[in-house]
């Protein structure tokens, strides 16, 4: 079967699977006739899909760090404004099996509702995605992030926290249990180092907003600070290091 085929057969699947959800017959989905279309019927313009193939090392050697975070940007743009792609996972699957060339490091918390690839419309073979709760590096983390870059040649950065995020609360409250200790430790240096006016808990949503992004911008300084091998590349240019936080309620990430 052909890719462009193959992508509308899992759309259908998918609108199938939905609609038996809802005890209703589901739509056919037409990828070519966009005339006749009823009121059952689903059209999808092939200008519309978006392939977003595996990438290959010379397409990777050929991005900047910039233009990653352009795609980046897009690629948040879409999933804010639900535009769809559709990805022949099978092929890409085995595409990315011959090696891979990863456009960027996400660090992000294991927060369940930031859907990181989601979050930036990326697929199979596009992102390296560590998580850990209040998105904090550690020796490991820093490891991961200097094979993504200096080994595999991922070109930016990104630490991306959240709002409401429990470990940022947490922290707040400073929380002693188990390893999670450890853990809160990582991120008190956001709570105790930042100039706030108001009430300074985690019952204080503002307050809970600006921790998020003072971890955030202390997690950028760590990764500069205790990776020489990071910082000195981002001193070429060679890679970008940055922060995010994403929005709960809209799904945009404001990059600063």
């Amino acid at each position: 079967m052909g890719t462009a085929k193959s992508n509308f057969f899992y759309l259908a699947v998918l609108l199938i699977i939905l609609c038996s959800c809802g005890g209703s017959q589901a739509p056919h989905v037409n990828a070519t006739d966009t005339t006749t279309a009823g009121k059952d019927t689903i059209v999808v313009d092939a200008a519309e899909v978006l392939e977003n193939p595996v990438l290959t090392r010379e397409q990777q050697q050929a991005l900047t760090p910039q233009k990653v975070l352009d795609l980046l940007k897009e690629g948040n743009d879409d999933f804010v404004n639900d535009r769809l792609t559709i990805r022949n996972s099978s092929e890409r699957i085995r595409k990315a099996a011959l090696g891979q060339y990863p456009k960027a490091v996400i660090l992000s918390c294991v927060d369940s509702r930031v859907p990181v690839e989601d979050v930036f419309h990326r697929g199979i073979g596009d992102i390296f995605v560590g998580r850990v709760a209040g998105n904090v590096v550690n020796p490991d983390m820093l490891g991961s992030m200097e094979f993504g870059c200096k080994v595999s040649g991922a070109k930016l950065i990104l630490v991306l926290g959240h709002e409401h995020c429990g470990a940022i609360k947490s922290a707040i409250d400073d929380v002693k249990l188990g390893n999670i200790s450890a853990l809160l430790a990582r991120i008190r240096p956001a709570v105790t180092s930042l100039s706030f006016n108001g009430d300074k808990s985690s019952k204080n949503d503002a307050f809970v907003h600006a921790v998020c992004e003072q971890n955030v911008k202390l997690t950028v300084e760590n990764i500069r600070k205790n990776s020489p091998i990071l910082a000195e590349m981002e001193k070429k240019n060679e890679i970008m290091i940055i922060g995010g936080v994403y929005d709960m309620n809209s799904g945009k990430v404001a990059f600063f």
